[in-house]
């Protein structure tokens, strides 16, 4: 024991210089979840706010129901409450999915704020865990049977969902591309570089078809792009108008390997995709 004490301190004589970065490092962190535990509060109010007024609506049509009502109609009028509260929840967990996939489907938002697609962050990997949570107890719609208990259980989930993706985003913001090495950031701006060529509408398509290759390069195993998001910037390479509709990426274990692309009128030649892996560990 004192020989691994004295090792310590000889290793903290030499090396006190380091306890400055990782006071700043501990101080990011305890900031982020101080503002987590504020915002959850604020959201728990605000929960029990909306069971209060669906608990509200539904005393009222039971209890003070004109007595020209039946039972039928006292019911319907609670499944309208149930619904409009439904739609509510439903308008907010698509709203913060859209968020998300603002950063999820574009590139250069991943390249600054590469901590958005890192399930290795732990703020990242809570609001995965929320979106999951939120997206498993979500009804079918509006007009499904639900319970009290499930409306409650949705409730708080999508709440929750909610409050990940703002700290989650807020912290990804304020590490930007910090987690990585030197060398690792030089390669992230040469990717963010060839990608404003890849998208350059002045460029000839071979020149941006060598700058999408040269971002795929750049990125490999330093960033995962979904499948989704190499599709879509493709799509932009090639010039195509993006699709009006947009689906939230299956986690990597599940999405399914992609079918060979249909043919369609006379396409841009494209760079042959290239595989993206993140290594668990950088060198």
């Amino acid at each position: 024991m004192d020989v691994f004490m004295q090792g310590f301190w000889e290793f903290a004589g030499n090396y006190w210089w380091l306890v400055f970065p990782i006071m700043g490092v501990a101080g990011g962190i305890g900031k982020a979840w101080e503002r987590s535990a504020k915002r959850r509060h604020e959201r728990r109010m605000e929960t029990l706010r909306l069971k209060g007024e669906l608990k509200a609506a539904q005393l009222a049509a039971r209890g003070s129901a004109p007595a020209h009502k039946n039972a039928r109609q006292v019911a319907a009028d609670e499944r309208q409450s149930t619904k409009h509260m439904l739609e509510k929840l439903f308008a907010e967990h698509d709203e913060v999915t859209a968020r998300w996939l603002d950063y999820e489907l574009d590139v250069a938002k991943l390249i600054a704020f590469p901590a958005m697609s890192d399930g290795r962050q732990p703020l990242t990997a809570a609001f995965l865990r929320a979106k999951k949570t939120a997206d498993t107890l979500r009804p079918a719609s509006s007009d499904a049977k639900v319970s009290e208990t499930e409306i409650a259980e949705y409730l708080e989930a999508v709440g929750n969902y909610s409050v990940a993706f703002e700290v989650a985003e807020r912290d990804a913001r304020r590490l930007r591309n910090s987690t990585f090495s030197e060398a690792e950031r030089k390669r992230l701006d040469r990717a963010q570089h060839m990608l404003t060529v890849a998208l350059d509408e002045a460029a000839t398509q071979a020149e941006r078809n060598v700058a999408y290759k040269r971002v795929r390069e750049e990125l490999d195993g330093l960033i995962l792009l979904s499948d989704e998001a190499v599709d879509v910037l493709k799509k932009k390479v090639a010039g195509e108008l993006p699709s009006a509709r947009r689906e939230a990426p299956a986690p990597a274990s599940e999405r399914p390997v992609p079918a060979a692309e249909r043919p369609s009128q006379a396409p841009a030649p494209m760079p042959e995709p290239m595989p993206l892996r993140r290594d668990d560990e950088r060198a």
